[in-house]
């Protein structure tokens, strides 16, 4: 009986050591990226080997806004868990319809600086997705106020929190200065309400000094309706002309949580009907790093 308990012992043994590899992740970034890559290309899902109680959550700052709301549909769809961070959580019910078991509400306004942000992303959350953007009014602090200070107080609440991967929706031409686009009609046109690309071009300059690890992307002019044409990506500083559906940039944020040809890199979008159809490992691994 002897023999056969450490016959038995040895088996549950070899049997525990294969299923469960001993690694080591340092970062939430690291250990993200791997459970990620498991959901997207292994035949035993996470959620069937491990529960749907353990999706991989991502916060969306913003997550009621016209693009924020499309990136919370489409994290929901890929089978992640998401904490939506909203200024107003009773109206961010009536703005998503029927109960999600994996879509939570918090409250989180950007501009009340990173302490209280930081409670609000937990350190249950895998990923930040910063999908906020000032409204037009008289207040010309606003874009300031929001686009700047606001997405540097994510990336602080991020470091509170050692949430190590950050992707931020910015925009084409916010360097448009430095472009020669100075007199571009839309350069002039998006820097009348407070010089809101200015305000936008520091936030991603903070970022990439940050350490943390982000994916900008800066989209053309954003559209309501469906997706017409192919996604082309290009380099920072590239696209001063163009526009996208809103669900295409969504998708670009989504995406860029799966693939680390993503990682510490700016890539500027639009929609083009003569693009070709490419694959999102290719789009993102076209983009050298900077």
């Amino acid at each position: 009986m002897a023999m056969a308990a450490a016959t038995a012992a040895t088996l549950i043994l070899r049997t525990t050591t294969s299923l469960f590899p001993s690694f080591s992740c340092t970062t939430k970034s690291h250990s993200f990226y791997l459970k990620a890559s498991i959901m997207e290309g292994s035949e035993i899902t996470e959620e069937e080997s491990k529960g749907a109680d353990e999706k991989k959550k991502i916060f969306v700052a913003g997550a009621t806004g016209s693009t924020g709301k499309r990136i919370v549909e489409q994290l929901l769809a890929k089978g992640f868990a998401v904490k939506a961070g909203v200024r107003d959580v009773d109206k961010a019910k009536s703005t998503f319809p029927g109960s999600n078991p994996h879509l939570e509400f918090v409250k989180a306004d950007v501009t009340e600086g990173p302490s209280k942000l930081a409670e609000a992303i937990s350190n249950d959350s895998e990923a930040v997705i910063c999908a906020t953007g000032f409204r037009p009014s008289w207040d010309l602090l606003a874009p300031w106020k929001v686009d700047n200070f606001g997405t540097v107080n994510l990336v602080e609440a991020c470091r509170k929190q050692n949430v190590n991967r950050f992707i931020l929706i910015s925009s084409i031409l916010v360097n448009g200065a430095a472009m020669g686009q100075l007199f571009n009609p839309a350069y002039i046109f998006l820097n009348v309400f407070g010089l809101t690309l200015v305000a936008k071009l520091q936030a991603e300059q903070y970022i990439r000094k940050s350490g943390i690890n982000y994916t900008i992307i800066r989209p053309g002019g954003l559209r309501n309706d469906p997706p017409k044409g192919n996604i082309v990506m290009e380099p920072e500083d590239t696209l001063y002309e163009g526009s996208i559906s809103r669900d295409q940039v969504a998708e670009v944020a989504v995406e860029a949580l799966l693939h680390s040809e993503s990682w510490y890199k700016v890539v500027e979008i639009v929609a083009r009907t003569e693009a070709p159809k490419r694959s999102f490992e290719e789009l993102f691994g076209s983009i050298k790093q900077r």
